[in-house]
C-alpha cells in the first residue's frame, strides 16, 4: 500500500495517523504538487493529495474516503462506530475539521500565491470568518469531555487536532491557544500520541 502526499497537508497528516493508530504498514511517497513534472494527476484526475495506492492498483482519494476505508480492514483501533446516529456525529465532526482546513486554505492561497494586486482581502476575511465560526462550535460542541465523540477517541478526534495543528503551523495570527481552553487541552492530548507525533508537519 502506497500514500502520495506532502508532509505538510492537513488531510495527508489525517489518512497518515490513521495508518499509525491501525498499525498499517504503508509506503509513504512524497509529492512536489508545484512541480511541472508532476505525475499526480495520474492518480487522481482533480490533481489533489492524499492517493492511496492499493496492492491491487485501485486508488483511493480524498482523506475522508480514504480514512472510512482504512479503518475497516483491520479490527484493531477502530476509529468509527459502527453506524446509525454515532457514525454519523464522527462524520460531522469530521465535515467541520475539514471545513475549518478548506477556509483556512483558501485565505493562505490568496495571501501567498495570487498576485498582489489580484488579492481580495474581503475573500481572505470571509473565508478566515468560517474558520473562526468552525472553531467556536469545536468548542462549544467539545465542552468539557476529553474526546469529540462519546467521550472516546474516534477519528473526530483525529480529524480536529489535524485542523488545530495545521492553523498552528500556517496561521500564527489565528489565536485559538487563547479563546478557546478545552480546545488546547484536546490537543496536548493528542500531541501526547505517536501517531501525531510522528506526523508534525515540517
Amino acid at each position: 500500500m502506497k500514500l502520495i502526499g506532502t508532509t505538510t497537508s492537513p488531510y495527508v497528516r489525517k489518512v497518515r495517523v490513521v495508518l499509525n493508530e491501525k498499525k498499517i504498514d504503508y509506503v509513504f511517497l512524497l509529492e512536489d504538487l508545484s512541480a511541472s513534472d508532476s505525475t499526480l494527476s495520474e492518480f487522481n484526475p482533480l490533481g489533489k493529495v492524499p492517493c492511496l495506492v492499493m496492492e491491487d492498483g485501485k486508488i483511493l482519494y480524498d482523506s475522508s474516503v480514504i480514512v472510512e476505508y482504512l479503518d475497516t480492514i483491520t479490527p484493531v483501533g477502530k476509529l468509527f462506530p459502527p453506524g446509525g446516529r454515532a457514525r454519523a456525529d464522527v462524520k460531522c465532526w469530521e465535515a467541520l475539521a475539514d471545513g475549518v482546513m478548506d477556509a483556512a486554505v483558501l485565505a493562505r492561497l490568496e495571501e501567498t500565491k495570487r498576485p498582489k494586486e489580484q488579492q481580495s482581502a474581503a475573500w481572505v476575511q470571509h473565508q478566515l470568518g468560517k474558520v473562526h465560526s468552525g472553531l467556536k462550535a469545536m468548542s462549544q460542541q467539545l465542552g468539557e469531555k476529553n474526546w469529540c465523540h462519546d467521550n472516546t477517541y474516534s477519528l473526530a478526534d483525529i480529524a480536529v487536532g489535524c485542523a488545530l495543528g495545521w492553523l498552528s503551523f500556517r496561521f500564527d495570527q489565528i489565536d485559538w491557544q487563547s479563546d478557546y481552553e478545552n480546545l488546547v487541552r484536546l490537543f496536548e492530548r493528542l500531541s501526547e500520541r505517536a501517531s501525531f507525533q510522528e506526523t508534525i508537519p515540517v
